[in-house]
C-alpha cells in the first residue's frame, strides 16, 4: 500500500519501527489503546516509523508525554508549518489557521480568533446545543437500540457546527461524506476530491457573507482583522477548512470512545448517572485515556531530545494516544478512573491548545449528561466486535443496546 522511503542516516537502526500500528487510513478490529499503545510503550521513548506521516511515510514518534510537552512549546526547533497535506494535495497556497501558523504569524491570528470562541460565547449556544442533542436521543429512545456513530456521534456535532457556520441543516448528509474522505480513507485521490469540494463550498459561502453578512463564524471571519487588515482569501479559506475539520471529527470521535468505554463499563454509567456533576472530570479522563488525535510537527533547527538527533525537515508525529497512556506520567495508565483529573493533552498544548476546546467540552458534557439522563443501562451490541479507524482513532461503528425503561 505504502512506498517505502529510505531511512535517512541520522536514525539509528534499533530505533525504527516498520511495525507501528497508527496508520492513517486503516481499521483495525484490535483495541488500539490496550493493545497497541501499551505495546509501542515497551520500546525507546522516541521511535521513527516509517509510515506515521499522512500518505505513507516517515516521521518521528514520541511516547513521552514531557517530551511531547517539551516539542509543543518549542517553535525554535519545531514548525506547525504545513503538516496538514489537504493544501498540497490540492495545488493550494493556504494553510489550516491558526492551527499551521508559527510565531510571529501565529499570535495575532490567535488573538483574532479568539473572541469567537470564549467561554462565554459558547455558553450561549447552551440550549441549541442540549436541544439538538435531545432531537437525536429521542428519535432513538423508543427502540431500544442505535448505531452510536451514525445517529448520533457524527450528525450531533455537525448540526452545531453548522449553527454556528450559518450553513443550511439540509447538507448534513453531503458534510460528514466529505469529512470520511478527507479524514479516514486512505486513497489520496478521494481525499484530494473531498478537499476540493470543500474548499469550493467554503469559497462559495464566503464570498456570500461579504455581500449578505450574518451572525455567524464566516462572517466573523469575512470580517475580521489582523494588525488592523482584512483577511486576504488564503487566510479565509485556511481558518475555515481549520473549523471544518475541528468542528466536524474531533468532538464526534471522542464522543464514539467515550460511549465505546461507557457501553463496556455499565458501572462507570451508573456512577455518572448518581453523580452528573462529576461528568466533566469524567470527560478529563476518558480524553486521556483514549487519546485519539495526532498531530505533526516539522523540525526545522537541529536538536537532540533523549540522546535522539533531530534534523530539519524530520516529520514528528505528536501522538495524544501515546502521550495519555505513559507510564511514566499517569499511574496505572490503563486504568480508567473517573475521579483521576489528568492533565492530558487532547486540546494540545502551549499556544496551538485547541481554539475550540470550550465548544468541543460543551458539546461532549451535553450529549453525556443527556444520553445517561434519557437512556437507561446500555451496552455495546452482543456480539459486535469494534472496528477503529486508525491515525484519528475512531470506533467505525458502535452499535448500542438497552432495555425498556421502567
Amino acid at each position: 500500500m505504502f512506498s517505502q522511503q529510505p531511512i535517512p542516516d541520522h536514525v539509528p537502526e534499533e530505533l525504527v519501527r516498520p511495525d507501528f500500528p497508527f496508520i492513517f487510513g486503516l481499521t483495525t478490529d484490535k483495541d488500539p489503546f490496550e493493545d497497541f499503545a501499551m505495546q509501542v510503550h515497551e520500546g525507546p521513548d522516541i521511535i521513527y516509523a516509517p509510515h506515521a506521516y499522512p500518505g505513507g511515510t516517515p516521521a518521528w514518534v514520541p511516547r513521552r508525554m514531557d517530551i511531547l510537552r517539551g516539542i509543543y512549546l518549542d517553535t525554535e526547533h519545531f514548525s506547525s508549518t504545513d503538516f496538514s497535506p489537504f493544501s498540497k494535495l490540492v495545488g493550494g497556497s493556504w494553510i489550516n489557521s491558526p492551527a499551521e501558523l508559527d510565531p510571529p504569524q501565529h499570535g495575532p491570528f490567535r488573538q483574532m480568533v479568539n473572541p469567537a470562541f470564549t467561554p462565554k460565547a459558547m455558553a450561549a449556544l447552551e440550549g441549541k446545543i442540549r436541544d439538538y442533542a435531545i432531537g437525536y436521543i429521542d428519535a432513538f429512545a423508543e427502540r431500544c437500540e442505535c448505531e452510536f456513530m451514525s445517529e448520533f456521534a457524527f450528525e450531533f456535532p455537525i448540526r452545531v457546527f453548522m449553527e454556528l457556520m450559518g450553513l443550511p441543516q439540509d447538507r448534513v448528509a453531503e458534510f460528514m461524506e466529505w469529512e470520511m474522505n478527507l479524514l479516514h480513507n486512505h486513497d489520496m485521490s478521494k481525499i484530494a476530491e473531498a478537499t476540493r469540494n470543500v474548499l469550493d463550498y467554503l469559497g462559495q459561502e464566503i464570498d456570500d457573507r461579504r455581500s449578505h453578512p450574518r451572525d455567524d463564524l464566516i462572517t466573523f471571519g469575512v470580517q475580521g482583522r489582523i494588525d488592523g487588515r482584512p483577511l486576504t482569501q488564503d487566510e479565509l479559506l485556511g481558518f475555515m477548512f481549520n473549523l471544518f475539520i475541528g468542528g466536524l471529527d474531533t468532538v464526534s470521535t471522542n464522543m464514539g470512545l467515550h460511549f465505546r468505554h461507557l457501553g463496556a463499563n455499565v458501572e462507570d454509567q451508573q456512577f455518572l448517572r448518581a453523580n452528573p456533576a462529576e461528568i466533566p472530570n469524567a470527560i478529563d479522563e476518558l480524553m486521556r485515556a483514549y487519546g485519539a488525535v495526532t498531530t505533526f510537527r516539522t523540525c526545522k533547527k537541529e536538536i537532540e531530545i533523549a540522546g535522539v538527533r533531530f534534523l530539519p525537515g524530520d516529520k514528528v508525529a505528536m501522538s495524544t494516544t501515546l502521550a495519555g497512556r505513559d507510564p511514566a506520567e499517569f499511574d496505572d495508565p490503563a486504568a480508567v478512573r473517573l475521579n483521576r483529573r489528568p492533565r492530558h493533552v487532547g486540546f494540545g498544548f502551549g499556544i496551538h491548545t485547541c481554539a475550540g476546546m470550550h465548544l468541543a467540552r460543551r458539546e461532549l458534557r451535553i450529549a453525556m449528561e443527556e444520553f445517561l439522563a434519557r437512556i437507561p443501562d446500555f451496552r455495546i451490541a452482543p456480539g459486535h466486535t469494534v472496528n477503529y479507524h486508525l491515525g484519528m482513532i475512531q470506533p467505525v461503528a458502535l452499535p448500542l443496546v438497552w432495555n425498556p425503561a421502567g
